[in-house]
């Protein structure tokens, strides 16, 4: 299955490894098309795919991450 999201950090979590993560925990392959990251705000469009891409969207919500859809 591939995804892709616009992703909106809030700033408890601005710094942390997210993406990362998602690879590590969910196993997928994650492909950054575009980002903007400041001090207390971020935005990340990006393009995820593996089998665990439902699971990986309710954890990102889940920490506070906006998850929005995008056409592919």
């Amino acid at each position: 299955m591939t995804a892709h999201w616009h992703l909106t950090y809030s700033d408890e979590v601005v710094s942390e490894p997210i993406l990362w993560e998602l690879s590590e925990r969910f196993g997928l392959r994650t492909n950054i098309r575009r980002a903007n990251v400041e001090e207390h705000v971020a935005w990340v469009i990006v393009e995820v795919s593996g089998e665990r891409v439902d699971e990986a969207r309710a954890w990102l919500t889940g920490r506070g991450i906006a998850v929005e859809d995008l056409p592919a």
